[in-house]
């Protein structure tokens, strides 16, 4: 375990905790002596953790203390790793150009142990197959951040061809497609869009008329999405 995961466990340790701690208690749930014990809470406290105690009375963390934002764990660094690389893998420009780019400036505020953590990470993405609608998902999800409805030129699974209005609320990447979740001003419901299915769309102007939060929530009710 590297020192940051340490001092990380040691936090949550603490915070469970509403009475003073014995060291002996603290060091056996790390695995560690209680000489590198005291250290690391001398280490916390250096870094503003308002921890009261003293060694054979016990440890206390007042509330306040807050982690720096990236103190992350080395599982919490995989998973970042593994879903940057992913991202970066999809033929979404824009949204692979930002997934390299966090992870560049994720990389250069960690501390050294937990940055190689970052640079060696074992977790690989293949190449996706690609998927048909890509080029759309740009604009979809620009639409999508600013609730601006969009209008589309669509064709289904029968060949039916329509324009519609839609209000974009949420994009679903699978593995041979992208869907739009939105509400349809022709159908005055909810409805799902496979991106390779529009033929054309443009941004309306103005937003629509309900946040598009409110809207995610009614939706997730409607086709009975637990929460997250």
């Amino acid at each position: 375990m590297s020192r940051a995961q340490r001092l990380l466990d040691l936090i949550q340790i603490l915070r469970r905790h509403r009475f003073p701690v014995a060291g002996l208690v603290l060091a056996g749930e790390l695995g560690v002596s209680l000489r590198t014990l005291y250290r690391d809470i001398e280490t916390l406290k250096g870094q503003g953790a308002h921890i009261d105690g003293e060694p054979g009375v016990g440890y206390i963390l007042r509330p306040g203390f807050m982690l720096p934002p990236l103190m992350f764990s080395e599982d919490e660094i995989e998973a970042l790793v593994l879903g940057g690389r992913w991202v970066a893998s999809l033929p979404d420009a824009p949204l692979g150009h930002a997934a390299r780019n966090a992870l560049s400036k994720i990389a250069a505020v960690l501390p050294d142990d937990l940055q190689r953590s970052l640079e060696t990470s074992s977790l690989l993405v293949a190449t996706p197959r690609p998927a048909a609608g890509e080029t759309e998902l740009s604009t979809i999800r620009k639409a999508i951040r600013a609730e601006r409805k969009l209008r589309i030129a669509y064709v289904d699974d029968k060949d039916n061809h329509t324009r519609r209005t839609i209000w974009p609320i949420a994009l679903g990447f699978f593995e041979r497609a992208r869907v739009v979740a939105a509400w349809c001003e022709t159908r005055r419901d909810y409805r799902h869009f496979r991106t390779d299915r529009i033929r054309s769309l443009k941004i309306a102007d103005g937003r629509y008329p309900r946040r598009r939060l409110e809207l995610l929530r009614e939706w997730k009710i409607q086709k009975r999405i637990p929460p997250r």
